[in-house]
């Protein structure tokens, strides 16, 4: 555990860790003082520690005071969405409100950064959509914005995962895709390379090539019903 690790390391700040862990997502004073003990641990040693905090964000509402001074602490963060869970997309991780300060090019390198960004303003022009869509319907938006929704509902589908350990909830094998190929895929979708595949076909699926396998048997499958 992180305590036995941290009472090897130097048991004299254990007891400040123990003491702030617990309150510092409630009481946002109190970050300034576990960000000392948490830097205070790692600066006398060589190496690294890696933790994971549960942030409780009150009325989901990631400007609250608590969550947003915690949040300026951290390399990373994954926001959970109620509403990609109530579309059953899982994991149910927002793209647009996560956040991480390895996104950087020289980092990710040009490609990976591009390709995120894109994405990540496609998902973004089709949230700032929806009540539009809502009130007036689809129909009334200009055919680019029309284009604009289509890649992002495919997006937001093929962020879908088929774990390994959810096989028994999804009833789908798990998969693991690289880097690349994900990368390559949603390169694809952005292009409008897959505009005329429907977006039930990017549901947890693996890399793009499954996608379009799964789009083939779709079609012969509707084919077959009628």
């Amino acid at each position: 555990t992180i305590s036995s690790v941290l009472s090897k390391r130097d048991p004299k700040y254990l007891p400040y860790w123990v003491e702030c862990l617990p309150l510092w997502v409630i009481n946002p004073p109190l970050v300034p003082k576990w960000v000392l003990y948490k830097k205070e641990l790692l600066l006398p040693r060589t190496g690294s520690i890696t933790s994971i905090q549960a942030v409780y964000v009150p009325a989901d509402d990631l400007t609250d005071p608590a969550p947003a001074t915690t949040f300026a602490h951290l390399d990373a963060t994954t926001v959970l969405s109620r509403g990609l869970a109530a579309k059953g997309i899982y994991p149910a991780v927002d793209p647009l409100d996560s956040t991480s300060t390895m996104l950087q090019p020289r980092i990710v390198g040009e490609q990976h950064y591009e390709t995120a960004q894109s994405v990540k303003q496609t998902l973004q022009r089709y949230k700032e959509l929806q009540d539009i869509i809502a009130i007036l319907g689809l129909d009334e938006l200009s055919e680019e914005d029309r284009l604009t929704v289509a890649r992002a509902r495919k997006i937001e589908r093929f962020l879908s995962q088929p774990f390994f350990v959810a096989e028994v909830f999804t009833g789908s094998p798990g998969k693991y895709v690289g880097l690349a190929e994900t990368i390559r895929g949603f390169k694809l979708i952005l292009s409008g390379e897959l505009d005329g595949l429907p977006e039930q076909a990017f549901y947890l699926v693996g890399n793009i090539d499954e996608a379009t396998a799964k789009a083939t048997n779709l079609e012969t499958e509707s084919k077959l019903n009628k």
